[in-house]
């Protein structure tokens, strides 16, 4: 493919993602795999090309685009070689018009930037968020050590306790301390909230919201797979994923249980007052993953926040329940925003007062409310909000 031509199908694909941030149709990583099996002509590197060039559209503009091309005609204000490729030859796009429509830079639509403002994000802090995010994978120490490890690659050790970063792109998949278990792909900031758990030996544990279950894996091998590990979901897909990563992980996974929205607590009913750790990864507005999910910012709406809100306001009150006295429950978000973060925390400790923050000393972070926030420009992780609380 030509560089013009690479352009063109770039419009194209960035016009289907517009189409799906507006509707909550499916991710860009799915459209661009399904542009790519639709044009087998493409090349490996017109597929990286293309792929790169998508992305960094994504990430220059703010507000969601009328357009795919008038998202690349942002790019190019900021990229002038560019303009030179919109030339209309072959399967390139048409030439540029002085009338056309450029679409907007900026962080994000205009009222979820002053959302992260309210929240105390700082412009450097959000400007880190649409920067390409790093590679980070996880010694899983029910099969291995650090010092036992060896890999093809040069890395990175980070200060949190057996995490590694490796460059961007690595396929770690293809190595054999991946297929064999001894690795697992995490980013360092979901390692430090699992550690923010505090799950040793002989706990009972419950991951509330396990999803695919990178965290629950994490906590078995901190558990050094003795104790009972729960694992909870109203996601069936993703929790029928936990299994086989779990055999290769060699973590044991006592039970898994999936949940029916609405009355979780049924489910859960044997549980109750029962578990010393419950870690709530709750569902949020993933601002702090903007870096892999440049285009989330564009699906999010101030009806859907409100939404999050209080599912995740209801989590709490959940998890809290499944807590024996004396235990702890560990609240993260994968969001900056403070009604995901620590303003729920305030509102659970003003209805909850016999509850105390119990956060422990973590190697990255920064206080905040009664948590900790991380951010990928002070601490180079994805964002979150990690917060632990107490109970008499």
């Amino acid at each position: 493919m030509t560089p013009s031509a690479r352009v063109q199908a770039s419009i194209e694909i960035l016009d289907g993602i517009i189409e799906a941030a507006r509707n909550q149709g499916p991710p860009a990583d799915r459209l661009i795999a399904q542009w790519f099996k639709d044009h087998r002509f493409a090349g490996s590197k017109d597929k990286r090309a293309i792929r790169e060039l998508v992305y960094d559209t994504i990430r220059s503009c703010g507000p969601v685009p009328s357009s795919g091309r008038a998202a690349l005609l942002g790019l190019a204000e900021e990229r002038e070689e560019l303009k030179t490729l919109f030339d209309g030859e072959g399967y390139g796009p048409k030439p540029i018009t002085e009338d056309e429509s450029v679409a907007a830079g900026g962080i994000a639509p205009e009222w979820l930037e002053n959302r992260l403002i309210a929240s105390g994000i700082n412009e450097a802090e959000a400007t880190s968020l649409l920067t390409r995010a790093s590679l980070d994978i996880r010694v899983n120490t029910l099969k291995a050590s650090r010092d036992d490890l060896a890999l093809p690659v040069e890395v990175e050790t980070l200060p949190v306790p057996g995490a590694l970063r490796v460059p961007t792109g690595t396929r770690v998949e293809e190595w054999d301390a991946y297929q064999s278990g001894a690795i697992e792909v995490q980013d360092a900031g979901s390692q430090l909230a699992c550690l923010a758990v505090g799950a040793g030996p002989g706990d009972a544990v419950i991951d509330l919201c396990a999803g695919a279950g990178g965290k629950t894996i994490a906590l078995a091998a901190a558990m050094a797979n003795d104790g009972t590990l729960v694992a909870a979901d109203t996601d069936k897909r993703r929790l029928s994923q936990l299994e086989p990563r779990a055999e290769r992980a060699g973590a044991k996974v006592a039970q898994t249980i999936l949940l029916d929205p609405g009355k979780e607590a049924e489910a859960l009913a044997e549980w109750q007052g029962k578990a010393d750790h419950v870690l709530i990864d709750a569902p949020c507005s993933g601002t702090g993953t903007w870096r892999r999910n440049p285009e989330a910012r564009w699906r999010l709406s101030p009806k859907e926040l409100e939404r999050l809100a209080a599912l995740q306001s209801r989590l709490l009150t959940l998890g809290a329940s499944l807590v024996k006295p004396g235990g702890h429950l560990t609240y993260i978000t994968c969001s900056l925003l403070d009604e995901e973060g620590k303003g729920q925390v305030e509102g659970f400790l003003a209805s909850n007062a016999d509850w105390q923050p119990a956060m422990p000393d973590l190697p990255l972070g920064t206080a905040h409310g009664d948590g900790v926030r991380l951010t990928p420009a002070k601490d180079g992780t994805d964002g979150f909000f990690i917060a632990r609380l107490g109970k008499p």
